[in-house]
C-alpha cells in the first residue's frame, strides 16, 4: 500500500537504545504512528555521545529496523538531545506595537527581544517557549494577534545546550547518512506528546526516567 501523506521520522539517541519513530501525516493533520525500530545503545553516557561510531551504527540499526516495517526509505530525521548539559532560565521581551493592533510581526519582534540575551560561547539557545504575553498592563494572553494596544510583553522559558553536545548529535544521524532537519530537547519534545493542554496549565510534571538520565 503506497503512502500518500508526508513520512516524519523522530530519532531518539539514548543511553540504553536509539529508537527510531516513522509517522504519516493525515490530512486533518493528525500523525498516524507506521513504525518504529529499536537498537542497543552503547555510545551514550548520561545523555552525551561518547563513542561516535557505536552510536552511528546504533542509528543505522534502528533505521533499518523502521525501514522494514514500514517499507519507506528513510532520509531525514528530526533528534532529540538530552543530558545534563541542557540549562533553562526564565526572560521576557517587550517592543512597542507597530500599528496599535497585535500583529505576527509583532509577535516575532518580541520573541527575537527576548531571545537577545548573553549565554556563554560554548552554549546555544535551542528553544525559545512563550509562557504569556501582556499588552500594556493586562496579563495572561496565550495568543495576543489582532489585541488592541501599545506595548507587547512575552515572558518566555528559554533552553539552552552545549554545542559540543548538538554537534554530537547531529554528526552520528549525518554519518549514518541521515539529513538533520532540526534538533528538539527530548523533554520538551516528550511533555508535548504525553501532556494535555489543562495539565500543562494546572501545572503537571512530567518526570523522564532514563536509562542514563532523569
Amino acid at each position: 500500500m503506497g503512502r500518500t501523506g508526508e513520512i516524519l521520522v523522530g530519532l531518539d539517541v539514548g543511553t540504553t537504545k536509539v529508537a527510531a519513530v516513522v509517522g504519516e501525516v493525515r490530512e486533518d493533520g493528525v500523525i498516524d504512528i507506521i513504525g518504529v525500530g529499536i537498537s542497543p545503545s552503547h555510545g551514550v553516557r548520561k545523555g552525551m555521545v561518547v563513542h561516535a561510531d557505536q552510536t552511528t551504527d546504533a542509528i543505522s540499526r534502528a533505521i533499518r529496523e523502521a525501514e522494514q516495517m514500514t517499507g519507506c526509505t528513510i532520509t531525514a530525521v528530526y533528534c532529540n538531545v538530552s543530558g545534563s548539559h541542557l540549562k533553562s532560565f526564565n526572560n521576557r521581551g517587550v517592543v512597542s506595537i507597530a500599528n496599535g493592533r497585535v500583529s505576527s510581526e509583532d509577535v516575532r519582534r518580541v520573541i527575537e527581544n527576548a531571545r537577545a540575551v548573553q549565554i556563554p560561547a560554548d552554549r546555544q539557545i535551542i528553544h525559545t517557549v512563550p509562557q504569556e504575553y501582556l499588552i500594556d498592563e493586562n496579563d495572561g494572553y496565550e495568543d495576543p494577534l489582532q489585541i488592541m494596544g501599545s506595548r507587547l510583553q512575552a515572558n518566555v522559558h528559554i533552553i539552552t545546550a552545549l554545542n559540543s553536545g548538538i554537534e554530537n548529535v547531529r554528526q552520528c544521524p549525518e554519518r549514518a547518512g541521515l539529513h538533520v532537519q532540526r534538533i528538539y530537547s527530548g523533554l520538551l519534545a516528550s511533555s508535548n506528546a504525553v501532556l494535555t493542554r489543562d495539565e500543562m496549565e494546572l501545572g503537571v510534571v512530567m518526570v523522564d526516567i532514563g536509562g542514563g538520565t532523569t
